[in-house]
């Protein structure tokens, strides 16, 4: 039984040892990933503002990823989980492209999908590395090195017939963002005025109404319009928007208020939910099938 045990335990330490040294997939931060504190803050701003020229025009997408090591994987192995992580590229369309320096072992890959298989080639990549990055790499210049590499690759893509990208969808104004002050007014006066024509409940399910319908024809997302929607009533509700003059007069739904004088009154001090939208970098969904070179320097 002891025996048993032990070749049992050996088994299972085969099996999870070589899982916990795999080196974890980082998160998919922006178009830009460098985890070594390489590239200044002004580089990263530089590339990233070409791949998201490229993005905007072919719609194809580009992401570069700089880690210390791949850990006991080869960069191959390694850079196709992250491609197959990531998603970069268009879903169908497979037009993404990921380049992986891994500093500290001295390697690097162009990961290239399927729908750019055609232009960026094995031989072409394979070129590109040896052409136009490691020169750079070998001289310390990682930051010339990658721009040469990615501006070469956005050039032959360039030259591609690839689909158009889809029209962007249009971003509401500021105002629908409910951390903006202008907002979060015009909300406060849209709940004082509904709230005084028809009463506190009416009044606060009128505006988280109003702002609902809003929000989901400027984002078009109807779960986000029903919960900030649903998030104005409350705050409507509890915090009671604007009073506009003395008290209100008459009853039932349409009691209306006394006079405007000059003194108002807004609500409890609520503030509007952030958005979280961030406007993040993400994949399209694109598929990786290994095509692409690897070099070292």
């Amino acid at each position: 039984m002891a025996a048993a045990r032990v070749i049992l335990l050996a088994f299972l330490l085969g099996w999870v040892c070589p899982a916990l040294a795999e080196v974890v997939v980082p998160q998919l931060t922006g178009r830009v990933v460098d985890q070594t504190g390489t590239l200044s803050s002004g580089d990263i701003a530089s590339l990233n503002d070409k791949l998201k020229d490229l993005e905007t025009r072919k719609g194809s997408q580009i992401a570069v990823l700089i880690v210390p090591t791949t850990g006991e994987e080869t960069i191959e192995q390694f850079s196709i989980r992250v491609a197959e992580a990531w998603k970069i590229g268009r879903k169908k369309i497979d037009d993404g492209t990921l380049l992986v320096v891994a500093k500290n072992d001295r390697h690097l890959r162009i990961e290239v999908g399927y729908g750019l298989e055609g232009v960026l080639s094995d031989v072409v990549t394979h070129r590109i590395i040896d052409e136009d990055i490691t020169p750079k790499f070998k001289t310390g210049d990682f930051a010339g090195g990658i721009s040469a590499g990615v501006n070469r690759m956005i050039g032959l893509i360039n030259g591609e017939q690839l689909p158009a990208p889809e029209p962007e969808h249009w971003q509401a104004p500021s105002v629908v963002d409910f951390a903006n002050p202008v907002a979060i007014f015009l909300v406060i006066i849209v709940a004082g005025v509904l709230r005084g024509i028809l009463g506190r409940l009416l009044g606060s399910a009128a505006t988280g109404g109003i702002v609902g319908v809003f929000v989901w024809m400027m984002a078009g997302s109807l779960a986000t319009a029903i919960l900030v929607g649903l998030f104005t009533f409350v705050a409507a509700l509890i915090f009671g928007g604007l009073n506009f003059g003395g008290p209100v007069v008459g009853s039932g739904p349409y009691r209306r208020s006394g006079g405007y004088p000059g003194g108002w009154s807004g609500g409890g001090g609520w503030s509007g939910g952030s958005g979280s939208s961030d406007g993040g970098f993400s994949g399209g969904g694109g598929s990786f099938g290994g095509g692409g070179a690897s070099g070292s320097w």
